[in-house]
């Protein structure tokens, strides 16, 4: 049974606070507020209402305090947070789209996607974008909306994933390990008022550096394939993470993964036989990222293409392709003197080399797969 709890970050929006602590308020559900170190405190404004109030002395960031909610609502027996921003944008009444999407499903994050119009601004549109762009090359996930605050966040989930950022990037590295960890992300469409004197604490200079700071770990793990550590939850509730065995058993016992770890060393035969230089290990990892394929299998299947084999099979099948016969001769002239030809046929031959073992890689996975799968049922 949900339990939710409404979680209003606060820092200096003291104009707009209370407007927005009312609507929530009068939505009958519990409401919090958590004040980051304001310049004035607002409780004397909000005392009146029925919600909670709590205020940190120092700024601390927006990740710190919404992590200190969820700390928070674990003790006071909340099962969910939902995230409003305090400067007016979202409108609670659409908290209930959150609710009856957790309702649902409780173990998912649920992200408030802004129906932009032409009032936003261009840096907003820009960013959500950009943003968007790189949490899917990171996980393979779509996500329209990385940059809302407005979110519903499981309890148990929030406070389970390790997170180092602790301002404004906190709410892009939260859905990237969440994502991750297994966890599923969905989305609900929810309006957005932007005031034309709207109060904006993000720091164009050093929260776009924290940010880009952020996206270029993210990417450079992503790029590792080293498996990500998954969850495991009890008849309590509680999460705790999966060994790397128990996870791999699990891998090959689902059935949707056949086609994902067929496709996946595909993916790598594939990249290691194209004659593209310099350019295959970007394709190789940006198409595991934003494919959300099995980087493990992608990385080793690429392996297997390293040494001359595989260029030697290029070369032969692109001279066939240029002369009509197979290259048998051998020598200082062939392989020296005529160097750039050789590297030609090479260029040539793996557009149809690749293509081809990657195809045929496929259906010899794709059959262990499902002969693997099939005993696991069987058991």
């Amino acid at each position: 049974m949900l339990k939710p709890l409404i979680v209003i970050p606060h820092y200096n929006h003291n104009a707009t606070l209370r407007a927005v602590a009312e609507k929530c308020a009068s939505q009958g559900i519990a409401t919090a507020v958590f004040d980051d170190g304001s310049t004035v405190s607002p409780e004397k404004e909000i005392a009146d209402l029925p919600i909670a109030f709590i205020r940190f002395e120092e700024n601390k960031g927006k990740g710190r305090i919404l992590q200190s909610a969820a700390k928070w609502a674990k003790e006071k027996g909340f099962t969910h947070i939902i995230t409003i921003d305090a400067d007016g944008q979202h409108n609670p009444s659409e908290i209930s789209l959150f609710l009856a999407a957790a309702e649902s499903n409780p173990a998912v994050i649920i992200i408030g996607v802004r129906q932009f119009d032409n009032t936003v601004p261009l840096s907003s549109r820009f960013g959500r974008k950009f943003g968007g762009f790189w949490v899917h090359f990171q996980t393979g996930k779509p996500v329209a909306d990385i940059q809302s605050g407005f979110r519903c966040y499981p309890v148990k989930v929030l406070n389970v994933i390790p997170v180092w950022c602790k301002r404004y990037a906190f709410e892009v590295e939260i859905v990237v390990r969440a994502l991750w960890a297994g966890f599923e992300v969905r989305e609900v469409p929810v309006s957005v008022l932007y005031a034309k004197e709207r109060i904006s604490h993000f720091h164009k200079l050093k929260d776009n550096l924290r940010l880009t700071l952020l996206n270029t770990h993210l990417t450079m793990r992503s790029m590792l394939p080293i498996p990500h550590r998954k969850y495991n939850e009890d008849k309590e509730g509680n999460l705790s993470k999966k060994g790397y065995w128990q996870a791999l058993k699990e891998n090959l016992a689902q059935p949707d993964n056949i086609t994902k770890n067929a496709v996946s060393g595909a993916w790598g035969i594939f990249c290691g036989s194209i004659a593209l230089p310099g350019i295959r290990q970007v394709m190789l990892f940006g198409g595991a990222g934003w494919w959300n394929l099995n980087r493990i299998l992608s990385v080793s299947f690429e392996k297997f293409c390293i040494g001359p084999f595989i260029p030697a099979l290029c070369i032969e099948v692109g001279y066939f392709l240029r002369y009509g016969h197979f290259l048998t001769e051998f020598n200082l002239t062939t392989l020296g003197r005529q160097f750039v030809q050789r590297v030609w046929e090479w260029v040539i031959g793996s557009l149809v080399v690749a293509p081809a073992l990657a195809m045929t890689t496929f259906c010899v996975l794709w059959l262990i797969g499902f002969w693997i799968n099939r005993s696991f049922y069987e058991r």
